[in-house]
């Protein structure tokens, strides 16, 4: 399933960007917001069997002289079928059978799953120095319960290597806690009606101004990159310019073996694992930061000329509606929110790399980028939440 939403989230980011930037027109009539869907769909399919196809073909899943031309087609189906489940899912979410995109949910959703299973996952993993559970929570009773040296039990929960520890978990609340707390950053530009003499309101300008835009455009072309270089390894294993841009290798660390770079472009755009990596090759940190902080704060400020968020679209909505802000002219208007809305969007997208570089070096369960998404998704969810509560008078109405 995961598979299948990669390519989907791909195909619906590229259509924005080519509707954003005017290379394909897109009406305000419903039909042509129809077509526009449907193009985007169909689009998504055609990525999801051309992935299918490039990965199976490459041996990512085995060679295919080996596994036979019949698994091979049954793996393309299963994949693409993935895809097929997702785009219906997530069209019955937007149908009003449920809040928000579905594509938003399976990634909050996915994203949840691990930190909820490496917390509390019975699966049991061999380490060398005994049976230990992998989940972290879980682990600390069994080790408090088996080591006679309870204090170094309770060390070994925290601070354990290769498997999912209390420090790990500690570390995602508190990544969780701190995106939270920047969600409230904002700033609110009075407006008032052009029409209706002493009716105001507030315009607000998040911290956050492109929400998880900027981490979700980071991570799609990260994870493409590393899927363009492990298929490009597993075909042309040794190639100079192949490792240039990524050597692989199998880490089990005490569970199920995982491919991740050592070397290449792709291993100065991962995470370093530990802080003692950060202090083996410190170069690989500084680059990691640097992609980081530069990449979202980038996506951030473009994702506003093409998504129809800018000041100039501000202002034109605002007319639009009939509303001005006070003190200033409709000809002033761009001029003043050109003060807020850039800046936003660029120092929110840097704060946005600062958080998921600082989750990545504090070890947080999922990844930085993960956990990113993940509150971002779920504070969307509480707003679309409150928002409908609103609009039906409370929960009051409800049960009274």
């Amino acid at each position: 399933m995961e598979l299948g939403i990669s390519p989907i989230v791909t195909s619906s980011l590229i259509m924005q960007l080519l509707a954003g930037a005017k290379i394909i027109e897109v009406g305000d009539t419903p039909k042509d917001r129809a077509l526009f869907n449907g193009a985007q769909k169909l689009f998504g399919m055609v990525i999801t069997v051309g992935q299918a196809i490039v990965y199976v073909m490459t041996g990512m899943y085995g060679e295919p002289a080996d596994i036979g031309a019949g698994v091979c087609l049954l793996i393309i189906i299963q994949l693409f079928v993935a895809g097929i489940v997702v785009l219906l899912l997530d069209e019955l979410l937007q149908k009003g059978y449920g809040l928000g995109s579905g594509i938003s949910l399976f990634i909050a959703t996915n994203i949840c799953e691990t930190i909820v299973w490496k917390a509390f996952s019975p699966a049991t993993v061999n380490t060398g120095r005994g049976t230990e559970f992998e989940g972290a929570v879980i682990a600390l009773f069994h080790l408090l319960a088996t080591r006679q040296d309870k204090v170094r039990g309770l060390r070994e929960a925290f601070y354990r290597q290769n498997l999912p520890n209390l420090m790990n978990l500690l570390a995602t609340v508190l990544v969780f806690g701190i995106v939270i707390y920047f969600q409230g950053f904002r700033v609110d530009l009075p407006i008032k009606s052009a029409r209706y003499r002493g009716q105001q309101t507030s315009y607000p300008i998040k911290l956050f101004y492109t929400s998880n835009i900027p981490i979700i455009l980071q991570s799609a072309l990260v994870s493409n990159l590393y899927m363009i270089s492990q298929m490009l390894a597993n075909k042309f294993s040794g190639n100079f310019f192949v490792n240039l841009l990524g050597v692989w290798a199998d880490v089990g660390g005490g569970g199920p073996a995982r491919s991740y770079p050592i070397g290449g472009l792709c291993y100065y755009f991962s995470p370093p694992e530990t802080l003692g990596h950060i202090l083996e090759d410190p170069v690989h940190a500084v680059l990691y930061i640097v992609f980081m902080l530069g990449s979202c704060a980038f996506f951030s400020k473009t994702w506003i000329d093409v998504s129809g968020s800018s000041a100039k679209d501000v202002a034109k909505q605002l007319k639009e509606q009939q509303m001005v802000m006070r003190g200033h002219r409709e000809k002033s208007m761009i001029k003043e929110l050109n003060r807020y809305i850039p800046t936003a969007a660029a120092f929110g997208g840097l704060c946005i790399g600062a958080l998921s570089v600082l989750a990545d070096f504090l070890g947080a369960i999922g990844s930085g980028t993960g956990i990113l998404l993940a509150v971002t998704i779920i504070y969307q969810y509480f707003e679309y939440f409150v928002k409908e509560q609103s609009e039906m008078g409370g929960m009051s109405t409800l049960l009274f």
